[in-house]
């Protein structure tokens, strides 16, 4: 196997999960196996128990582990699942290594973390190759060089490079400021965090020059000269209007050719023809369509952030330009959303993602209802769903003070409860890693809406009536109340296989009012959007679902 090592410099939020993913497509476009591989330097354990504002999205594999959103980045890219293998936090390899020590597998030796747990890192890293029978590991080496967390993965960097030599490259991503009162792209910082990581033993083979604007000859034969490379080894990496069009920049620049002459490789084949194929949708889409996105994580400080729910955004993106749309997705927040319903009316669709807790859950659920009464597609995601079976409760059946048990444990009508095992997992204060996680069945209602979306944009071949997709939740909808709905207009779409989980809830004499259980956006792909995005799209911007 060959290994690429990708790390970043000067400030965080450069740009390597993107880079990361961009590389791994372009290798496998030239006929390669590859396996992307995260190295998180936090000590939690997984990302799950992590708040988004300050981490952003957790992203759920097939197999239930809970990541870190590049490898969203890295699914999307590549369009293919990845698991558990391809992630590794610095608390989960510290645990197994104290795990080994406590069962004696290091026979009695003194643990070090050098080289104990340098080894751990690259056993990782072999792992994650094997378990894709890859040609090639991408590792990509969270947070910014020069930072105390981090310096492990680039010392276990350093030993795989001392024995496997050339089947061993870095790559830096690096930025190059352009400050408003002086109008010059400046190359200083970089060529400073390409010194934090000389001090470390390490000699870049490629720097990927961020910046807002294309880097020029001068620019590039400096930092060039100043790092000890070629100009060809330094690869400009201008701002994009979308991280789709980031693939082709870096072909075009001569990036996979450079890896491969490094790694001494040869191309197989040359196929990006259906990724350009996407991004000429997407660069020739004209008309609109307006989507609002109503939640609680948005805000930190003076600031919005839309990492908390990059992947929903992402599946919008994919559905609106696979038919020929330009989407302007805006961000509701749904704490004030209260003091002001009539926001909604310009927007042709609304999403209730994720979440947890009782914070602003009010806000949501008149959104619902406005999407209710006034027939504007609606798609609720998990929380999403939850909520909107508590707002029919209320406003169609009349239970006054209808809500779920996450919120309210006392309310007489709990229409949606903490599922029992998880109950017990809760008083334990067992958090990490339990709640429903990763990809489970759902059976599909004949002659539902759901039902011709999978089946008419190829998720589901002709007489079947099974789907997987993934979850992360605790509570459930209550069974108890099950019948109240169904003779009171609600349709339950979709169930688990032995139908005591109710996975799909729609409306019937609706444009689009769908609320799933799971999080279809975890499994859209720019090549492959999600067939319930598709539809929701299609209804916000009127387009025959069929």
């Amino acid at each position: 196997m060959k290994y690429i090592f990708v790390s970043g410099g000067v400030i965080s939020g450069i740009g390597k999960g993107i880079a990361t993913a961009s590389i791994a497509l372009l290798l496998k476009s030239a006929g390669f196996k590859v396996a992307p591989l995260k190295m998180d330097p936090y000590l939690n354990v997984d990302a799950g128990t992590m708040n988004p504002l300050e981490h952003g999205e957790v992203f759920v594999l097939d197999d239930g582990a809970e990541t870190d959103q590049d490898l969203g980045h890295y699914e999307r890219f590549l369009g293919e699942s990845l698991n558990k293998s391809n992630i590794a936090t610095q608390g989960d390899i510290y645990l197994s290594v104290i795990q080994r020590e406590r069962n004696l597998e290091y026979e009695g030796k003194c643990v070090e973390v050098v080289a104990h747990v340098t080894e751990e890192i690259i056993r990782r890293i072999q792992d994650a190759g094997r378990s894709k029978n890859a040609d090639i590991v991408l590792v990509e080496i969270g947070g910014t060089t020069g930072e105390y967390q981090n310096l492990l993965f680039l010392e276990a960097n350093r030993l795989l490079k001392l024995k496997k030599h050339d089947d061993v490259l870095h790559i830096h991503v690096t930025y190059l400021p352009i400050p408003s009162f002086l109008g010059e792209m400046k190359s200083k910082p970089a060529q400073m965090s390409v010194r934090d990581l000389h001090s470390v033993g390490i000699q870049p083979d490629i720097i990927l020059a961020r910046a807002e604007k294309p880097l020029d000859e001068t620019r590039i034969k400096k930092l060039a000269f100043f790092t000890g490379l070629e100009t060809e080894d330094v690869i400009s990496a201008p701002d994009v209007r979308n991280v789709y069009e980031v693939p082709v920049n870096f072909d075009e620049g001569g990036l996979t050719n450079r890896i491969l002459e490094k790694l001494k490789l040869k191309r197989k084949h040359k196929d990006l023809k259906t990724w350009r194929v996407f991004l000429k949708k997407m660069q020739s889409a004209q008309k609109q369509v307006k989507i609002a996105i109503v939640g609680k994580y948005f805000s930190t400080g003076d600031f919005t952030l839309v990492d908390s729910y990059i992947s929903v955004i992402e599946a919008l993106k994919h559905a609106a330009f696979t038919l020929g749309f330009k989407p302007e997705i805006a961000w509701i927040d749904s704490g004030k959303l209260l003091k002001d319903i009539n926001q909604l009316k310009t927007y042709q669709g609304i999403i209730v993602p994720g979440g947890f807790g009782s914070r602003d859950i009010e806000g949501k659920i008149e959104a619902i209802k406005y999407c209710r009464e006034n027939k504007i597609p609606y798609f609720g995601l998990c929380y999403g769903m939850q909520l909107s079976v508590v707002e029919y409760a209320r406003n169609v059946l009349g239970w006054k003070g209808a809500n779920t048990t996450e919120v309210d444990s006392d309310t007489k009508y709990p229409v949606i409860h903490i599922m029992s095992d998880q109950q017990k997992k809760l008083l334990k204060k067992d958090y990490g890693g339990t709640m429903r996680l990763g990809a489970w069945e759902c059976k599909l209602k004949a002659g539902s809406l759901v039902r011709k979306l999978y089946g008419t944009f190829g998720k589901l071949s002709a007489g079947k009536s099974r789907i997987s997709e993934r979850h992360r939740h605790r509570y459930e909808f209550n069974n108890d109340f099950l019948e109240k709905f169904l003779s009171n207009g609600l349709t339950i779409s979709g169930t688990s296989p032995d139908g005591k989980l109710v996975e799909i809830i729609e409306l019937k004499n609706h444009p689009f009012f769908v609320g799933t259980q799971f999080h279809p956006e975890l499994k859209s792909r720019p090549l492959e959007p999600h067939p319930l995005f598709l539809g929701f799209v299609k209804a916000a911007a009127k387009i025959d679902p069929y």
